[in-house]
This record gives C-alpha cells, sequence and structure tokens, in this order.
C-alpha cells in the first residue's frame, strides 16, 4: 500500500528524530522522509498539527480467540486495537484450546491475515495446557511462528521445569514472560491485602505473592543465562527486584499497565468488579514506586493486559467475576494524559515505550521505527483532542473497563499499517 503523509512531527526515538516532515510509503515500507516529498502514487494525508510515531506495540493482549470468542475474536481485537493506535498485538496463549502446539499458531496466524486489520503475533504456552508439568515443544512453536513463551494468567510453579525452559528459550534466541504470582500466597484472594480488602471484608492478595516469584525468576534467568520478560509489574518490591537484576547484568525487561500506573486499590469504592485485575490494584506506595520506575527507565515497555469479558460474567459478583480489563481502546490516550501531559516522561520516551521498545524486546526487526526500509506501520497522535471516554462505543466486543466517562486529554487519530489507514474504519 502507498500513502504520503506531510506536515507531521516526526517523532523516531531510535534515531532522534523530532522535525516535521513527509514521509513516503510505497509497498508497504517506508522509502522516503525529508522536508518536502512529491509522489504521483500515493494518496496524500495532511498530518498537520500531528505526532507521527513509530506503530504502537502491545506485547500483552488476549484475543479468546480460539474458544471465547463471545468475549472477543481476531476480527474485534484487531479493531479495537487499531482503534487504540495499536498496529502490532501479541496474543496470549490462554485460549481455549491453549495456544501449546503448531496447529494452534498456524490457525492464529492464518486467520489473522484474513481477518485482521492490525499485525498479530502469536505467543506459545510454556507448558502443555499450561498445567506446569510438561514443556512444549519449544522449536516447533517457533517454527510455527511462535515470537514467544508464557503461561499468562499461571506462574510456572516448578522452578526445575522453568530452568529447562529458560535454557531452551536461550538456544531457540526466543523469550520467556513470566506471570510472577505464587498461587499459594495468592489462593481466593480478589485485591490486593490491606486497609480496603479488610473493609470490604475480602480475601486480599498479597504483595509477597509477586515479589517472591520474581526474586525466583530472576534468579533462574541468571543461572540459565537467558533473557526473562516480566509481565505486568506492579510492586514496589518487585520493582527494587528488576532495578537490583539490571544493575547486576541480569538479562531482564518488565512492562507496565496503563491501570497499575493510574489507578490503586483506593479506586475501589463498591466493588465495581471492572477494578478487578490480575495482579490487583496496588497500594498508593505500589503506585508511586511503579511510575517512578517508569520515569527512571527500569520499566522498559508499556503494555495493556487487555482482557476483554463478557457483561454477564462481569455482573456475577464481584468474588465471582474474572479478572481483567478491557484495555487496547483507553491505554494511549490515559497514558498521554496521566504521564506525558504531566511530565512523568516525555513524549519520546512515552513513544519508546509503546514501538521500538517492544520491537526490540520482541525481535521484530522491521518495527518500532521510522526510517527507510522499515514497515510503514505509524500511529498519529493528536495531542489537544479531548475524549470522552464510552464504553458504549468499543470497536471491541466487551466494555469490563473502569474508565468510562473520563475525560482524557490526547488520542490516537490514525492507525497505518504496512501503508494501509485502518483506522479511522472505512465507511
Amino acid at each position: 500500500m502507498n500513502l504520503l503523509l506531510r506536515n507531521g512531527r516526526i517523532i523516531d526515538p531510535l534515531s532522534g528524530t523530532d522535525a516535521k516532515l513527509d514521509l513516503l510509503i510505497e509497498n508497504g515500507r517506508i522509502v522516503a522522509l525529508k522536508e518536502r516529498l512529491e509522489s504521483r502514487k500515493a494518496p496524500e494525508f495532511d498530518a498537520s498539527g500531528l505526532i507521527v510515531a513509530p506503530g504502537f506495540i502491545d506485547l500483552h493482549v488476549h484475543i479468546r480467540e480460539p474458544g471465547q470468542e463471545h468475549k472477543e475474536d481476531i476480527s474485534s481485537a484487531s479493531r479495537a486495537a487499531a482503534k487504540g493506535g495499536f498496529t502490532s498485538i501479541c496474543a496470549m496463549p490462554n485460549t481455549r484450546p491453549v495456544n501449546d502446539r503448531r496447529e494452534i499458531t498456524e490457525y492464529l496466524l492464518n486467520e489473522a491475515k484474513k481477518r485482521s486489520a492490525v499485525n498479530i503475533y502469536p505467543i506459545a504456552a510454556i507448558t502443555r495446557d499450561q498445567a506446569g508439568e510438561e514443556i512444549v515443544d519449544m522449536a516447533e512453536l517457533v517454527d510455527a511462528g511462535a515470537l514467544a513463551f508464557s503461561d499468562d494468567g499461571r506462574c510456572v510453579r516448578n522452578s526445575r521445569l522453568l530452568l529447562r525452559a529458560l535454557e531452551q528459550a536461550r538456544s531457540l534466541r526466543t523469550l520467556i514472560i513470566e506471570h510472577c504470582e505464587d498461587a499459594d500466597l495468592s489462593r481466593d484472594g480478589q485485591i490486593q491485602e490491606g486497609a480496603v480488602s479488610k473493609a470490604f471484608g475480602l480475601k486480599g492478595i498479597p504483595a509477597a505473592a509477586e515479589d517472591v516469584m520474581v526474586a525466583r525468576d530472576l534468579i533462574l534467568a541468571a543461572a540459565a543465562r537467558s533473557r526473562i520478560h516480566i509481565a505486568h509489574l506492579s510492586t514496589s518490591g518487585a520493582v527494587r527486584l528488576v532495578r537490583e537484576a539490571k544493575k547486576n547484568q541480569i538479562s531482564v525487561t518488565a512492562e507496565a499497565t496503563p491501570h497499575h500506573l493510574v489507578l490503586c486499590d483506593t479506586a475501589i469504592k463498591s466493588l465495581d468488579s471492572n477494578f478487578k485485575v490480575n495482579p490487583p490494584l496496588r497500594g498508593v506506595k505500589d503506585l508511586r514506586a511503579l511510575r517512578q520506575a517508569v520515569r527512571e527507565g527500569w520499566v522498559d515497555v508499556l503494555a495493556t493486559d487487555h482482557a476483554p469479558h463478557s457483561e454477564e460474567e462481569k455482573r456475577a459478583g464481584f468474588e465471582q467475576a474474572p479478572f481483567g480489563i478491557a484495555g487496547l481502546e483507553t491505554a494511549v490516550s490515559l497514558l498521554l494524559d496521566r504521564l506525558v501531559k504531566r511530565k512523568l516522561i516525555s513524549l519520546s520516551r512515552f513513544v519508546e515505550m509503546c514501538s521500538s521498545g517492544p520491537a526490540k524486546i520482541l525481535g521484530l526487526k522491521r518495527k518500532g521505527r521510522i526510517s527507510v526500509g522499515y514497515d510503514g506501520d505509524l500511529t498519529l497522535l493528536d495531542l489537544h483532542q479531548t475524549i470522552t471516554v464510552d464504553v458504549d462505543s468499543f470497536a471491541g466486543k466487551s466494555r469490563n473497563n473502569p474508565f468510562h466517562g473520563w475525560r482524557l486529554k490526547g488520542a490516537p487519530v490514525m492507525t497505518v499499517v504496512g501503508g494501509k489507514i485502518v483506522y479511522p474504519f472505512a465507511e
């Protein structure tokens, strides 16, 4: 696909570019970047007043297909991603059946080619059926197209098994993504253990449930001399452990979600299950530590942990409702409003954490940069546009989001994948 963008403010963190330029995409790739470009082949779009960033990549999304298409499917997830400003999303494996074998990975890739407006990259399970007992055939899954491995939703409890998985990942040059939660410590927990859980009479989830597994996983990654990525970092203790591991040259990266950077457990005032998420919304101390880690660079990327559920499931009562927030369509505006506008991080750093950062972690060689030869994946932002979150206007199937009615400044206004405008949606 061909496209000529004029007069946009190009921000490319890897090259340090921050300038008003024209950008030309031909046959899906960036071919020119100059102050003034001409093309007879490409339709033009005037991007005056807009930020033109490398396409945003979300490395933590629950698409729900196969098996739970009533919550979300490939088509609806891709539309939610496009509307949210994401050009690429990674599909977590806790589907039904679990993505633990070649045919599921290939199914996702083949269906994505037919039905997705954005790039979809499968993340395969670490263990068969995510049961924590037998490692999947990692080599076969990498060959099928799996980009990384995770039992997300569950922690790999067997340390010996995880060590072997890390060693195999190193030899295959792939990545283990860990959901760090000690299930014995968190069992039957509903929200963060503390004053709020006591006030509601709910079983709490202690911060130690995350901390102890982060510590173990970092030790095992060091022993295996392998990379490890920590999903949805949420506690001050885990932040401290990741920071020290990085200082000691352990090959660890970590992500933070918008909801853990914006909300703490005191936001749960009426047991609205839209605030029920795992890891739970933590305390004020944890929120501040996580924000500081983002500011100082100890957290590498931002990821939504998009976890759509049906309205019926979320209305079953707080204790019965599943964990999760459908976050693809609110993430960028939330972070622009609460991180960038308030100068917690710079705009360039925000763009890096959403584009080149995930691309580097995942090994996506032609993504995450605005440069000649790279894929024509772009996210256009209007920093001045004010939106009011309306879950009833979501492009995805699910509405489980706690930010309904919030007014936020800054929004994605155009999403381009391979030179094709995939948002705004064609009439």
